[in-house]
């Protein structure tokens, strides 16, 4: 098993979102890190949803996405922050 796939059953240990989604998460977990914020995980969901619904409501910049939408990727940010801190120990 390598780093990348480790990393990847850590996460979807942790939250649950499609496949396409959770490897976009999972290069959060090294590129961002303990260091992951809302803002990182709102852009990578519009990634992938830009794929999926290209006119969803909330395809805008994240500091134009109320308080309360934004507060829906904490559970993300969480388990990304958790998860990179798991596989640097």
């Amino acid at each position: 098993m390598n780093y990348i796939r480790i990393a990847r059953d850590i996460l979807a240990r942790k939250i649950e979102v499609e496949e396409p989604l959770l490897d976009l998460y999972t290069l959060l977990v090294f590129v961002t890190g303990d260091k992951t914020y809302l803002i990182h995980v709102h852009d990578a969901w519009a990634t992938w949803r830009n794929g999926t619904n290209p006119t969803h409501k909330s395809l805008v910049p994240f500091s134009e996405l109320s308080k309360e939408t934004q507060e829906l990727d904490r559970k993300y940010v969480e388990a990304i922050r958790e998860t990179a801190e798991e596989i640097a120990a």
